[in-house]
């Protein structure tokens, strides 16, 4: 009787754990962006340049799909398709942000120009760009946001020039 009463046991955890697993796969497949997933490419984590020194940090669909939700929420309305409406002639491609002064082409260089935004030679405070303080975003959200900009400007069709079809 008791061997009985243990094996439904074991049966009826071994399908819980089996059906938890399954809804964790479920709810973070809905939490990706079609977007991210088709245009961006990503359906393994992708490695993305961290800094200046060659450090890459790997960064997942979900990752990705929050930096999209971020980058909607705060800087569609002037970067459209990755344009810049203020500024036509600085796009998020990453031959702009290579370009710019620090350069911005790498996590650490986005993350650092939206803590507190520069023109794009470095030389005085921009006036467009808002400040992100870490009460805002903190630097695991911002990271995600920066990673979605370099990740589209790598992968998106036409991000960050003006035939931008998406």
């Amino acid at each position: 009787m008791l061997h009985s009463v243990l094996q439904r046991c074991l049966l009826w955890l071994l399908v819980f754990c089996l059906s938890s697993s399954w809804f964790c796969a479920t709810a973070n497949a809905a939490k990706i962006d079609p977007y991210v997933a088709r245009y961006l490419d990503v359906a393994e984590p992708v490695a993305l340049a961290l800094d200046d020194q060659g450090n890459t940090r790997s960064f997942t669909a979900v990752d990705l799909s929050q930096g999209k939700v971020l980058f909607g929420q705060n800087c569609l309305n002037c970067h459209v398709g990755g344009n810049t409406l203020p500024n036509p002639l600085v796009p998020l491609s990453l031959s702009a942000l290579h370009g710019a002064t620090p350069r911005r082409d790498t996590i650490a260089g986005l993350v650092s120009y939206l803590r507190q935004p520069m023109t794009y030679d470095g030389r005085e405070a921009m006036l467009l760009c808002q400040q992100v303080p870490e009460s805002w975003l903190d630097d695991s959200a911002l990271e995600n946001l920066a990673a979605f900009i370099l990740r589209a400007a790598q992968k998106a069709p036409a991000w960050g020039t003006e035939n931008f079809q998406g």
